[in-house]
């Protein structure tokens, strides 16, 4: 999909979700055929006309202030990362010599960034922008299912949507697909260009029925904090909270601490898991109880 389809479709789904109510647009009767907002409330909303909405909507950007797009992203009620998304499909379409410049993503870590994982004491691993698994300590390692050294990187989203072994591994199955949508969506709206992910959108599009249909919601999110739930093969149900930490060195790259709750369930299977990744064994512990 072009960048002027993307920002089409953007706004329109953002359009839909916002009732005349919850904008506190007056509604005086009558049947209305579209869900959410009109085109012309919208830009009542905004102070521009409805023309020039209607043209912006159409991906026709270029030329836009700063301050009308902050005009549409208060109407239509955008938060701080949906706000991002569209400031970044806007600069994608501007002339060449206003572009922002784009980093690569990058595909491995620095060997500083893997001595600090290293250092750390609970699961930790590095993803970039396609989610794609670029570095990990040894617990980080132990907790997912990564390719053996030398083999292709290990990809969430690819994973979720065309791995069998993925439904029995996240509890919160349904959660961790939506996200990883919503991640890849935002990592397309900064870097439409970068041929790597167009090539797993259009894999995962082409595998995926269920990829294709929350691709169409464009929703996006970023990685913050939150609570992430496994069934691990070898030790069974576990429960971190995380936290994420953009690479300021390594634009591009995010790293993810994993936090467990002492003296818990989950601490005791990782100690577990801890005692199998420091050992050189080709298999895994067998499965420890679950209370």
């Amino acid at each position: 999909m072009s960048t002027p389809d993307e920002i089409r479709s953007f706004l329109t789904s953002r359009r839909a979700r916002i009732t005349p109510e919850r904008a506190g647009v007056p509604v005086f009767g009558g049947a209305r055929r579209v869900p959410g907002l009109r085109r012309e409330e919208v830009a009542h909303l905004a102070g521009v006309s409805t023309d020039y909405y209607a043209k912006l909507e159409r991906g026709r950007t270029r030329g836009a202030s700063r301050e009308v797009l902050d005009a549409i992203a208060r109407a239509l009620q955008l938060d701080d990362i949906e706000r991002e998304h569209l400031l970044n499909l806007v600069d994608v379409t501007a002339a060449p010599h206003r572009r922002k410049p784009r980093p690569k993503t990058p595909a491995a870590a620095t060997p500083g960034t893997q001595a600090v994982l290293d250092a750390i004491t609970v699961p930790a691993i590095v993803q970039n922008a396609r989610l794609d698994v670029v570095a990990a300590n040894a617990l980080g390692a132990a907790l997912y299912p990564l390719p053996p050294k030398g083999a292709a990187l290990f990809n969430a989203a690819a994973f979720q949507f065309l791995d069998r072994r993925a439904r029995d591994f996240y509890i919160d199955f349904a959660r961790a697909k939506r996200n990883a949508v919503a991640l890849l969506h935002q990592a397309a709206g900064r870097d439409p260009f970068d041929d790597a992910l167009i090539r797993l959108i259009g894999q995962l599009s082409t595998q995926s029925d269920e990829f294709r249909s929350l691709w169409a919601s464009h929703d996006v999110i970023r990685y913050q904090r939150g609570t992430k739930r496994y069934r691990h093969p070898a030790v069974g149900d576990l429960e971190f909270g995380y936290e994420s930490f953009d690479l300021t060195t390594e634009p591009g790259l995010t790293m993810l601490v994993y936090t467990v709750e002492p003296h818990s369930p989950t601490a005791e299977r990782m100690a577990v898991l801890a005692s199998w990744a420091k050992t050189p064994l080709d298999s895994p512990p067998h499965r420890a109880e679950t209370s």
